[in-house]
């Protein structure tokens, strides 16, 4: 069903959002640890952000386009939106809010429709409202607008009730007909990103999802690409520099993991073995989660389906808070990082498992989805290429930052504003073996805490130790990834762009102060918009 927003005013009063009506994610409530956060350590703390000339605070725009020493032809973003009807999928999770906000934004894009998971018209408009158009992240489109935001946002937001794991993407006969009839591209960005989800809810989501919304583009008149945002991590079982290129079936069938779960659900129904099962299978197959693995297939099955469907696959690697716009800092509950800052800064986390000297692809929110912008505007030409373009949107051979950089930014930060009073920050040790790093942990957790025989004490460092071990084997592929992402193809496309482009949409990690990110943008930005 479509929710046209021109029918209702985006000022009433929103409905509070119902928990089961949002995916999952990090939460204050989800993490251990996260209360009693230091009272003083806030985004606008002077103690703490002024005295690092904190940028995330405030709106950011690219600098004008006069700015610009030459304005040529470019690659023709703003000539490829203008008009164009996107289709897009996950628009409340991260990516996909940031690139629609952009596309809004900085385009003349003719409709954007919004596949939002509801249960009726009234909850899909609720969760555009609240978790969209509401959202902090649009606070730059509605100064731009100012009094005729929501006039604007009438003319070109469309909620459509549906969702990627029913049949028919879950949407009515009027909703198919109208996008059918007018899409021009379509953006896959919903996913589950839960690294240990039970196996079959991933399957079905990261797997079987896609598939359905490829068949559904076959069908779309005036389609010219499929876009689908993938992960960087499903090339993990290649070694080396990782060329951006497609992946394929080789020897791996996707149809045997299909046979295996439809054995396994009739006799077991207990969420922990799908969730095991899930392991098991990334681990005989090469990937380090399920989650890495449900993303590869779910590639691979894109691929081979594809047919005649002009198809562009982004990978980015681990998406942290926007770098420049429209919001620096701004980040959509706690990715990759914000649990291991979180631990730090409270002192739970004097050691880390991990090679120091390893680089972690990171990349802000905003290079990603303007990357995945201007990678639509080059490619959707409507042409089928022999094999999809990909798009590596990592920093390991251009801007690399290792774990030993990034603890000491933090010990930097922290050693002076920590995010408990009386909690010892101290600089990081590092450990490749995980025994030895468990017992080092431990003996620390409990010195710091004055070494109590008192038996509340002691349960309480060992609860810290437990959460801080989890953590570290969570993120243990990051730890020790061997393989560097090539971005060739994303060194091309900065080529091809114009001065103009290159400023309206940042896409060179190269231009990242990662200092400057971690203590001006990101750790702020983790406090205000994940912590508060």
């Amino acid at each position: 069903m479509l929710v046209n927003a021109a029918s209702t005013s985006f000022f009433y009063p929103p409905t509070p959002i119902k928990p089961n009506s949002v995916g999952k994610s990090f939460t204050k409530a989800s993490l251990p640890f996260t209360a009693n956060i230091n009272p003083n350590f806030n985004g606008f703390n002077v103690k703490n952000i002024d005295k690092r000339n904190s940028r995330f605070s405030c709106l950011c725009h690219p600098p004008a386009a006069s700015d610009c020493e030459e304005v040529g032809a470019g690659i023709g973003i703003h000539d490829f939106f203008a008009g164009k009807n996107i289709f897009v999928t996950g628009a409340t999770g991260l990516l996909g809010k940031v690139i629609v906000e952009k596309i809004l934004r900085s385009t003349l894009v003719g409709k954007v429709y919004l596949l939002i998971k509801a249960r009726d018209e009234e909850d899909a408009f609720n969760r555009l409202n609240c978790e969209i158009i509401s959202s902090e992240l649009f606070m730059c489109l509605k100064e731009k607008y100012g009094k005729s935001f929501e006039e604007f946002v009438k003319a070109k937001v469309v909620a459509v009730v549906g969702d990627i794991c029913q049949p028919n993407l879950g949407m009515d006969f009027e909703s198919i007909e109208s996008i059918r009839k007018d899409v021009n591209v379509i953006i896959h960005s919903a996913a589950c990103t839960t690294f240990y989800e039970r196996y079959d809810l991933i399957f079905d989501i990261n797997v079987v999802a896609p598939q359905r919304i490829m068949r559904f583009a076959k069908t779309c008149n005036q389609l010219q690409l499929f876009t689908h945002i993938s992960t960087a991590y499903v090339t993990e079982r290649e070694e080396g520099v990782v060329l951006e290129k497609p992946l394929n079936m080789g020897g791996f069938d996707v149809a045997d993991e299909i046979s295996l779960l439809f054995k396994s659900s009739p006799n077991n129904i207990n969420e922990n073995f799908f969730k095991k099962l899930g392991q098991q299978r990334a681990k005989l197959l090469g990937w380090s989660s399920t989650y890495q693995l449900s993303k590869a297939m779910g590639e691979m099955c894109l691929n081979e389906m594809r047919g005649d469907v002009p198809l562009l696959i982004i990978r980015p690697a681990c998406i942290e808070s926007c770098y420049r716009e429209p919001l620096p800092g701004w980040i959509q509950g706690l990715r990759t990082l914000g649990p291991v800052i979180i631990s730090y800064g409270k002192g739970i986390l004097p050691a880390y498992y991990a090679n120091p000297q390893v680089p972690l692809d990171i990349v802000p929110a905003d290079l990603v989805a303007n990357t995945t912008i201007a990678a639509i505007a080059k490619h959707g030409n409507g042409h089928v290429a022999q094999q999809p373009a990909v798009y590596h949107a990592a920093n390991s051979l251009e801007n690399p930052i290792t774990w030993f950089d990034i603890f000491e930014y933090l010990y930097d930060y922290f050693k002076e504003a920590p995010l408990i009073e009386d909690a010892k920050i101290s600089k990081v040790k590092f450990f490749d073996d995980f025994d030895e790093f468990s017992k080092f942990l431990r003996e620390e957790i409990t010195k710091n805490n004055g070494g109590s025989e008192d038996r509340k004490m002691i349960r309480r460092c060992n609860a810290k130790a437990e959460y801080s071990e989890q953590l570290c084997k969570m993120y243990e592929f990051t730890g020790f990834f061997k393989p560097r992402f090539h971005t060739g193809n994303t060194k091309k496309l900065i080529q091809e762009m114009s001065n103009e482009e290159k400023l309206d949409f940042e896409v060179d990690v190269k231009n990242i102060d990662w200092k400057m990110y971690f203590h001006e943008i990101y750790v702020p930005g983790v406090a205000k918009y994940a912590i508060n």
